[in-house]
Order: structure tokens, then C-alpha cells, then sequence
């Protein structure tokens, strides 16, 4: 299996080891597989009992060569990465009511989803690297990896925990100071180990994102430093968070054992797109679904295109998205735009364009070319029209695409939003149903977005949402839905791991102004071999 860049602009197709190593191809596009593979003839009863590590091993094996990694070695991988998950199933399937149920995706080390990619990805840079260098001659200089991410809030502490004391690796975490909830902050600033540094910048995360975008462009200092990326636009991740989509699919079945027949329909909280992402490749592959539910929050870029087709970064038809009718008082997000970005109860998706969206746009570019075309030919027009179309996104800050493509994205998606009082509204009926359930905002997003759908789905269909962080790292939201409740103790769903979290010392860097100049320096200073200044910048904030 070999992989090649969204936007074209070579021949040349990567390994994954490279693909993964690469992270954001020179160009800006992101890297996809050459094929989706199929799976095998009888793998719903030959699978129907693994684990997720059992699973993880069949599906990563159909994209990655055992002449790469073997499968032995994959195995281990594999292993190593989930030992440190507090529930035996990694992602549990937890039932709701009779049509409802939620994919707890966050008991992994920072108790967030992307802990499930971010352990893997951890191991895959430290195996690749220890590889690359016990082939050298001693007196050869060891391979080393400069990682660098943007964060909105549990992409960084994940990606911290997954790279902290790393051999031969250095993490730099870019997150908007101010705008990511206190425990995401001090999780990823309360990291003591010195390959690890953190950066607070004055901007938004799309400011973040963006850097990080220019330094991976910028051919020099790539090479320099031999970047590396940990966001979403590493495809590893992608692959990595199939596997829960059929792990949830076997567990569904076990527990509707009695159903003649359901449909499920998948239910995601998306920000930058990855995680649904990984649901539209694991439909592609053959597990059965619906349409997979596209669920924002206030940011509704997604939910627009969905829409209308334009994908474009603020919203032409209204003066505001919400309208003050939907916006709570007494302390939740006014709506308040900073840049064009909404500030509200759910901050890891206030996220103004969502990268991995790119990926889905380059099958839909391929879906509408010429069948007459050969696959390379259809490739090639395919990247040509989607490098055009994220152009006009940069430049203008939109694009239309054809109906035909709308016509496509809709055969496989629904898209709709939640805005901060609906976000309040979900959390407070699940505490208050039976079982009780307590959400994290980002999780009441696909909670109010599910019931919102279900209305017009036929009656066979079982939504399972993706609960994405646990309810503890934003006590603020979850504390206010709840606030009237006198049965509700947030210290009641504490984890061990978060007391005392917020007045241990920090190790942080700020950053004035949202310039990759800026952030450039820090790495020349702080990458391996600098002069370690991060004792000098440290701070309490």
C-alpha cells in the first residue's frame, strides 16, 4: 500500500513509514491511500469476538505491508499502545435507550478520544526511529523527529502523552492561550519531561493550525528539523480510530442479538473532521451503516456545505448563525466571534476550517471526474481540482463545488449543528433520564444533533454517538447545565488524575502574536540540541 498527496504536484507516492514520518505533504495536501481495501470474505463471523487490540491488527494489516512492519511487530505496537486504557474494551459501548447508544472513546491516559490515536502514533514514530537509527554506523548521527501540533484542546495533551520522554523526539504543542478549558491546559503544561514544550499563543486555533501549516511549506526548515505531525493530518490517526467503528458494530450486534434487522447510524462531534473521517473509510471498507451524522457546534462550516455546497469561512446568507433566542444566560458563550471563529461551550471545535474536510473533498473531486479516464488520469484531475478549490478557500475564503459533488457528499453524510443553549439543554436530560448520563459538551453536541435527526429516520435505526472527552475536562459547561440539579457533585465524577491538576507548576511558553517567525525561534532553541531555554520560560498561568 502506498500513499500520494490530496493536491498531487508529484508522482512520487510514500511508504507508509514515510507517510506517517511526512505528516503534511510539501505541497499542503494530506496524504491517502493509493486503494481503500476491501475486507475479507467472512470477516463478520471470523471477527466477530476480538478485542479492539485483535481488531486493530486486521485493519491496520490491510494498510500497512508486513514488509514494513511486520506482523509480529505490528502486534506489539498494538499491545504497548492500549495497556495504559482503563477500561479492558478501550472504547466501551454504553446503552442509552432502546435507539441509543454512546461510544465512550475516552479512557485512554487524558481521557479523551484522541488518546486511541495518539498512544499509536507515539509508538509508531519511537519504531520507526529506533529502526532507522540501529541501521546507522556509530559514528552516523541519529535520525531525530521535531513534532509539531496545533491544539483547540485534547490533540495536545494526547499528543503529549503519547510522545513525553519519546527517544530521539521533541513535541511542541501550539494551542490559543486563554481559549482551551483549564484541565486541557494544565494536563498538557504540567508535563515535566524535557522533550515536551508547550506554547501559548496570543490568536485562535485556526491562528495555531495555520503555523503549523507554514512550517511544514516551508522546505528549509522542514528539512532542518525533520518535522513531524500529530494533528489530524497524520494519516496514521485517521486509521487508528476505524477500529472503534467496528468494534461498536460488533458490540451492537451482540446486544441486538434478538432484532431482525436495524440500520446504525453514526453520530459524530466534528471539528476538524478526523474522526468522522475515519467513520466514512471504515463505510468504504464494507461495514455497514447509514448516513454518518455530521455534528458542530456554533462553528458550522460543515453543517453549512451541507447545506448549500458553498464551503466558505463565515456564513454570507446571516449576520449571525444563532440569533440571540438560542444563546443561554447567566454565563454561557454569547456567540462571540474572535477572527471569525465563535467562542463557545464545546472550544475543541471552534474551529473555523476543518482540515481533514480536504480528504473528503478529494474523493468527491475523483467521484466527479470522467469515467472514461484511467485511474491515474482520474487521479490526477481529481488533485488539480481540489488544489483550485482549497486555493479559493485560502484566497477568498470559500468555494462553490458542483451540485453533482453536493448531490455525493449527501448520499453518505447528514450535517446539522447545536448551539451553546441545546449543548446545555442535552447534557441536563441525560443526567436526568434513566440510566442517568453525564456528557461533556462535545458530546451533548451529537446528543441534541441525534435526537434532532432521528426524527425523520425509519424506525429500525439505532444512533450510536461518539462521546468524545470525559465530562470532567470542562466542569464549567457541565457545571452549569447542571447547577440547579441538587442530586448533581461534580467531585463526584472527578478522576483521581484531575485533583490538584490546576495548582501544580507549569512549564509554558508565550507566544505575543500569531507569527510561525515567532514559533520558529522557539523550536531553534528548544528542538534537540538547543540550549533547553524552557526553564527560562517557564511561568505560572
Amino acid at each position: 500500500m502506498k500513499y500520494f498527496s490530496t493536491r498531487g504536484g508529484s508522482d512520487e507516492t510514500l511508504t507508509f513509514e514515510e507517510t506517517v514520518l511526512t505528516g503534511l505533504a510539501p505541497n499542503g495536501g494530506l496524504y491517502i491511500p493509493e486503494t481503500i481495501p476491501s475486507l475479507p470474505q467472512n470477516w463478520q463471523n471470523e471477527w466477530m469476538e476480538y478485542s479492539f487490540q485483535d481488531l486493530s491488527l486486521e485493519i491496520l494489516s490491510l494498510y500497512i505491508s508486513p514488509n514494513e512492519i511486520s506482523r509480529e511487530e505490528l502486534q506489539t505496537i498494538i499491545r504497548k499502545s492500549y495497556e495504559s486504557f482503563r477500561d479492558d474494551q478501550v472504547t466501551p459501548l454504553k446503552k442509552l435507550d432502546a435507539s441509543t447508544y454512546v461510544l465512550e472513546l475516552f479512557h485512554g491516559p487524558t481521557y479523551a478520544f484522541k488518546d486511541v490515536a495518539l498512544q499509536l502514533l507515539g509508538n509508531l514514530f519511537e519504531f520507526f526511529l529506533l529502526r532507522r537509527n540501529a541501521r546507522k554506523a556509530q559514528t552516523e548521527t541519529p535520525e531525530k523527529l521535531t513534532v509539531v501540533g496545533a491544539t483547540s484542546g485534547d490533540t495536545g495533551s494526547a499528543a503529549i502523552y503519547g510522545l513525553r520522554g519519546k527517544a530521539n523526539v521533541s513535541i511542541f504543542i501550539l494551542h490559543p492561550k486563554g481559549k482551551v478549558s483549564p484541565i486541557q491546559e494544565a494536563q498538557m503544561t504540567t508535563v515535566a519531561d524535557s522533550n515536551v514544550h508547550n506554547l501559548a499563543v496570543k490568536g485562535t486555533f485556526d491562528d495555531c493550525q495555520d503555523i503549523v501549516k507554514e512550517l511544514f511549506a516551508d522546505k528549509e526548515f522542514n528539512a532542518k528539523h525533520r518535522l513531524g505531525a500529530v494533528n489530524s493530518i497524520n494519516w496514521a490517526r485517521i486509521l487508528a480510530q476505524t477500529v472503534y467503528y467496528f468494534l461498536s458494530y460488533f458490540h451492537l450486534r451482540k446486544q441486538l442479538s434478538s432484532s431482525s434487522s436495524f440500520e446504525i447510524q453514526y453520530v459524530v462531534p466534528t471539528g476538524n473532521f478526523g474522526d468522522i473521517l475515519a467513520g466514512y473509510f471504515a463505510k468504504r471498507m464494507g461495514l455497514p451503516m447509514g448516513k454518518l451524522v455530521v455534528a458542530t457546534n456554533a462553528n458550522d462550516i460543515l453543517a453549512r456545505f451541507w447545506k448549500s455546497g458553498k464551503y466558505e469561512k463565515s456564513d454570507s446568507t446571516s449576520p449571525s448563525a444563532d440569533g440571540d433566542a438560542t444563546e443561554p444566560a447567566g454565563g454561557a458563550s454569547d456567540g462571540k466571534q474572535a477572527d471569525g471563529v465563535k467562542e463557545t461551550l464545546s472550544p475543541a471545535m471552534d474551529i473555523l476550517v476543518s482540515s481533514n474536510f480536504e480528504r473528503l473533498l478529494w474523493y468527491l473531486a475523483y467521484e466527479n471526474t470522467s469515467n472514461g479516464q484511467g485511474v491515474l488520469e482520474r487521479r490526477t484531475q481529481a488533485c488539480k481540482t481540489l488544489e483550485s478549490w482549497m486555493a479559493s478557500v485560502k484566497s477568498d475564503g470559500r468555494v462553490q463545488v458542483p451540485t453533482e459533488v453536493l448531490t455525493a457528499a449527501r448520499r453518505d453524510f447528514i450535517a446539522e449543528k447545536a448551539v451553546d443553549m441545546q449543548i446545555l439543554q442535552a447534557i441536563k436530560a441525560h443526567f436526568l433520564a434513566e440510566p442517568s448520563y453525564i456528557a461533556d459538551p462535545h458530546t451533548a453536541v451529537g446528543l441534541h444533533v441525534a435526537r434532532a435527526i432521528a426524527k425523520q429516520n425509519p424506525e429500525n435505526t439505532v444512533q450510536i454517538v461518539l462521546s468524545t472527552a470525559h465530562p470532567a475536562k470542562f466542569s464549567e459547561a457541565v457545571t452549569l447545565a447542571l447547577t440547579s440539579q441538587p442530586s448533581f457533585e461534580f467531585d463526584s465524577v472527578l478522576p483521581e488524575e484531575f485533583r490538584g491538576l490546576l495548582e501544580r507548576e507549569r512549564r509554558v511558553i508565550d507566544v505575543e502574536r500569531p507569527e510561525s517567525a515567532l514559533v520558529k525561534a522557539v523550536i531553534e532553541t528548544q528542538a534537540i540540541g538547543g540550549k533547553g531555554q524552557a526553564e527560562v520560560a517557564t511561568a505560572s498561568v
